[in-house]
């Protein structure tokens, strides 16, 4: 039967001995894989392999992120693939010509918590209509600190969106903080531009056309719409789009941890920087970092 079936008789009674090895090891698969699935369906939004393992660790389990990929390829989870936002065009078409410097020029994180401020505005599409979205984002600690979902593009929200973040965070900026947008028409608009004036808040743009000088901003809408597809399906009114975003951006400050933020969520990394705490159920792995913001 060796000759038939082209293997060695030692390689055949070699099969016999470890098949219970084999068999151990496919449980442990499947309990590991467990997890995995466990930490992937968090708070019902879909996660990539880093996710998973920074997830697992608040769940005091420490697995190896080549080890989460080959059970996800072996079981056949795939985390989804952001999209180009085809909607972009649509914010290009209505600059104007009131456009500031670029201050940042690409130094998202160089200069610490609370000076780059990005924001930008976002479309969601549903049910044939639009809703729109303005969100204002720390660039070194990645927080949201000011989101407002509305049913018009009118420049309103846009302003709502900065007297939301200097009532909740205005403590905490500086005299030279920069709020850096794209070149769109809100953003040139004489009410933004007199709002930032009051609030002596300076202003930067991206330069035209060139999305590069706000990737982050571009980058955070992208993982968020890819993240919420899963609920698109039961938006019937833009109430529907409200609750999901709501509790979206509050799994992003809290719960959505970042391999690029010592594998904290947002606001466990501001309280890092800002206090030097570290979690404890990541420090007693022996993760912590030497010094806060590393």
């Amino acid at each position: 039967m060796c000759e038939l079936a082209g293997v060695s008789r030692s390689g055949y009674y070699n099969w016999i001995r470890s098949a219970h090895v084999l068999e151990r090891r496919e449980l442990q698969d499947q309990a590991d894989y467990a997890l995995i699935l466990e930490a992937y369906k968090f708070r019902g939004f879909d996660k990539g392999a880093r996710g998973i393992h920074m997830r697992l660790l608040r769940m005091n389990v420490l697995m190896n992120v080549k080890k989460i990929r080959r059970l996800m390829k072996k079981y056949g989870l795939f985390c989804p693939i952001r999209q180009a936002n085809p909607y972009r065009r649509m914010a290009k078409a209505l600059r104007t010509n009131a456009v500031a410097d670029n201050k940042v020029k690409r130094e998202f994180r160089t200069h610490g918590a609370r000076m780059i401020l990005l924001t930008d505005i976002t479309y969601i599409p549903y049910k044939g209509k639009f809703c729109y979205l303005s969100v204002i984002k720390d660039a070194f600690t990645e927080q949201v600190l000011s989101y407002v979902l509305s049913e018009s593009l009118e420049v309103d929200f846009v302003l709502q969106t900065v007297n939301q973040l200097i009532y909740n965070y205005g403590e905490t900026l500086k005299t030279d903080t920069l709020l850096h947008s794209d070149q769109g028409c809100h953003y040139t608009s004489v009410k933004y531009r007199q709002l930032l004036a009051d609030y002596t808040l300076r202003q930067s743009m991206s330069r035209r056309g060139n999305c590069w000088d706000n990737a982050p901003q571009e980058s955070f809408f992208g993982h968020m719409k890819v993240e919420l597809k899963i609920k698109e399906k039961k938006w019937n009114n833009f109430q529907d789009i409200k609750i999901d975003i709501d509790d979206w951006m509050d799994y992003y400050n809290n719960d959505r941890f970042q391999w690029g933020l010592a594998k904290l969520s947002p606001n466990e990394y501001w309280k890092y920087i800002t206090t030097g705490e570290y979690p404890k159920v990541l420090a007693s792995q022996g993760l912590c970092p030497r010094t806060p913001g590393v």
